[in-house]
């Protein structure tokens, strides 16, 4: 998942960073390398706000001429599909810790961006809703 990004040269100097798909993240930097890293902090801690509200993350639209690409950390990538199925579905953590026969807390920490989950942990859960959670090397 990499979202576009607007690095826009600020009048007091730096970089301002936009997104048009999370409209929340927006944050600066001194040059574009700290802007970067500023990007993806801002990034991340928005997905955390959809997290916590229990709102579907906007997937990432293409570039466009002069938009930089910002990624997500692998694990915040699966979490955000697992999420995004669990509120399509309608299903809830205690819901589908019963389809895993596991408990609510279990889901919960798969569902918490700052919590470190095994990836095959992750994959169960998609698997137990129906889906495949699939790696693929860009």
């Amino acid at each position: 998942m990499k979202y576009p990004a607007v690095f826009s040269a600020d009048q007091d100097g730096g970089f301002v960073v936009t997104f048009r798909d999370i409209p929340e993240a927006i944050t600066q930097g001194d040059d574009e390398t700290e802007a970067m890293a500023m990007a993806r902090d801002v990034l991340l801690e928005a997905m955390r706000v959809y997290f916590d509200e229990k709102r579907t993350v906007p997937s990432p639209s293409k570039a466009r001429p002069g938009e930089r690409l910002v990624d997500l950390p692998l694990s915040a990538r699966a979490k955000i599909l697992l999420l995004n199925e669990m509120l399509a579905k309608k299903i809830g953590p205690s819901a589908l810790a019963r389809m895993m026969d596991t408990t609510p807390q279990e889901i919960n920490r798969l569902i918490d961006l700052n919590h470190t989950t095994k990836i095959d942990r992750i994959g169960d859960a998609m698997s137990a809703l129906g889906k495949q959670l699939e790696l693929i090397a860009a």
